[in-house]
């Protein structure tokens, strides 16, 4: 049995032809639905639910690629749900954001999202540079700081040409940052001299995941969570014009370089994720059913990363990727601090 140990290339030629029937993929997905199946469940225990079922999925699939290997009759079904498992699951996140109380509730928060946004980004590219880190992974760790984790980094990395492994190792190194800082802010908000809104607020603006926003500000009462989610759910409406502003900014340098391979391709699952988001926003769907497609778009997630987490070689990854860590770890303080102050001035 052939076994897989080198990085695959991230390229459509992995994929049958679309007449071929489904059975090329189902090894693969059902070996990715299976790990992604135990990551969730692993992810419900005592301690370790604190990390959540993604980051689980990624040390899952990272460790097993890096000491077995995997089949070569699962590679279609792997790379099916890294990318296009991935995209869909993009699309259903579309449905926990309620456009109508950002906008109508929210708009100091799309202002001080905007300065999280911008400050993530240019602080982990600037120290990025001055450590001579890697410069994609480090936009994709920005972006990802800024705006809402994980999610956000599986949305803008088709837009930037990003590796499988890349994306991979971003949304791990994010989410474990973001875990981190969540237990953080659960120990300091004793000592910091803010009000249950205050800190609910300062969650929502600065965690990385919904899950770790949401995580910090529950400990302090329900008015926290409240204030958290909304804070939050202001920098996921601004995935949106910022995948559009990368869209452009990708295809205007591929156009000053003249190299038609790099131009990005429209982001269609951006237009089904606006979509998602206006069905859940002005129709009146139970919140069974809202809660029933949170569920799945976690799990189709989760399946997702085991996906990308199968394309990480640990030693091609090494040197690359302590400094984007260090830089958005450098980041993802300043933004805390920032936010803080303005806070409590």
């Amino acid at each position: 049995m052939a076994i897989i140990n080198n990085p695959v290339e991230r390229t459509e030629r992995h994929f049958p032809s679309a007449k071929f029937p489904i059975a090329p993929f189902l090894p693969g997905l059902l070996f990715t639905m299976g790990v992604a199946a135990f990551a969730t469940g692993i992810a419900t225990l005592p301690g370790i639910s604190k990390i959540g079922a993604m980051l689980c999925a990624i040390f899952i699939a990272v460790l097993y690629r890096n000491t077995l290997g995997y089949p070569e009759k699962c590679r279609p079904g792997i790379q099916f749900a890294a990318q296009k498992i991935l995209r869909f699951a993009i699309i259903l996140y579309g449905f926990r954001l309620n456009i109508h109380l950002v906008l109508q509730q929210g708009p100091s928060l799309l202002f001080q999202g905007v300065f999280t946004i911008v400050i993530a980004v240019f602080t982990t590219l600037l120290v990025s540079k001055w450590l001579k880190g890697d410069r994609q992974l480090s936009l994709l760790l920005g972006i990802g700081t800024g705006i809402c984790g994980a999610a956000a980094i599986a949305a803008v990395a088709p837009i930037l040409k990003a590796k499988d492994e890349d994306t991979a190792i971003g949304v791990g190194i994010i989410a474990l940052i973001g875990t981190l800082f969540t237990l953080a802010y659960t120990l300091l908000y004793p000592y910091l001299g803010l009000t249950a809104l205050q800190y609910g607020t300062w969650s929502g603006i600065t965690l990385h995941e919904i899950a770790h926003a949401a995580a910090a500000a529950n400990s302090v009462g329900a008015d926290a969570l409240t204030a958290s989610l909304l804070a939050k759910l202001a920098r996921v409406f601004l995935l949106i014009p910022v995948s559009f502003v990368l869209l452009w900014w990708v295809r205007r340098q591929s156009k000053e370089t003249e190299d038609s391979t790099q131009r990005a391709s429209f982001p269609w699952f951006l237009l089904g994720f606006i979509l998602t988001s206006l069905i859940g926003t002005y129709l009146p769907l139970p919140t069974e059913v809202l809660n029933a497609i949170a569920t799945l778009s976690s799990f189709l997630m989760a399946a997702a990363m085991v996906g990308l987490g199968l394309n990480v070689h640990l030693a091609s990854l090494r040197s690359r990727a302590l400094r984007p860590l260090l830089a958005m770890l450098v980041a993802s303080v300043l933004v805390s601090a920032f936010s803080y102050f303005t806070l409590i001035l």
